[in-house]
């Protein structure tokens, strides 16, 4: 068309890279600070969100704290950093991660994710629910960790992973690998645990009795009441 102008339409917008840590965080402690804002910094992440999962099927009930006090704590440990803790679980009503995935993947198609685990979890990620298709989801980043470091402690899950494993040393270009990919990432251990914590507290979710948790995923107010959770 005579006249017509090139580049004319809106800006294109770049999706925004997203790191996403399941978890328990029962309660969220300082060790899980440390390893995520060195994952955010070793995989450039504009953000990191921490799901508070309502409950894990492969984890005994006995012993959790109610949802609205680990959303709070992990809240409370998130402050002044680019993590963003979130009980949208809780919303979904999934059961499982792979069901989360893919909602998150739904509802947020402005974001790229990668789903980031421990060295422990991928040894038992044979167990989880479609585990193969969470991997063709995303990307999945591997945080070593004190007695897992070995990947023959996860021979069954690195029988099929292997062939798609990352160097490490290119871990910043993550966002234009088409999964399944799969990289390791490092840092210097920190043994702080939730179980130590709990030993050493076991009614440590008290001080947050009462308090009514604002999602800043759903913007929604958590109710003190409790889902089955996700694997």
């Amino acid at each position: 068309m005579a006249g017509a102008r090139h580049g004319t339409g809106p800006p294109l917008t770049r999706a925004r890279p997203t790191g996403l840590l399941g978890g328990s965080f029962n309660p969220a402690h300082g060790g899980h600070r440390t390893i995520s804002l060195n994952a955010i910094d070793a995989l450039g992440l504009d953000e990191l969100w921490w799901l508070v999962s309502p409950g894990n099927p492969l984890k005994s009930a006995k012993g959790m704290a109610p949802l609205p006090a680990r959303l709070a704590s992990a809240q409370r440990m998130a402050r002044r950093a680019p993590i963003r803790a979130t009980a949208i679980e809780a919303e979904f009503g999934t059961r499982y991660t792979v069901d989360t995935l893919r909602k998150l993947v739904r509802r947020y198609p402005n974001r790229r994710f990668i789903w980031i685990m421990g060295a422990d979890n991928l040894v038992q990620l044979p167990r989880w629910r479609d585990w193969r298709d969470i991997a063709r989801l995303m990307p999945i980043a591997v945080v070593a960790r004190p007695g897992y470091n070995g990947r023959t402690h996860a021979a069954q899950a690195m029988g099929w992973l292997r062939r798609f494993v990352r160097p490490a040393d290119q871990k910043l270009h993550w966002t234009n690998w088409r999964p399944p990919a799969l990289v390791f990432l490092r840092f210097s251990p920190d043994v702080r645990s939730a179980t130590a914590i709990r030993q050493a507290n076991p009614r440590w979710f008290e001080r947050y009795a009462g308090r009514a948790m604002r999602d800043p995923l759903t913007h929604s107010r958590l109710r003190d009441r409790e889902r089955k959770g996700t694997a």
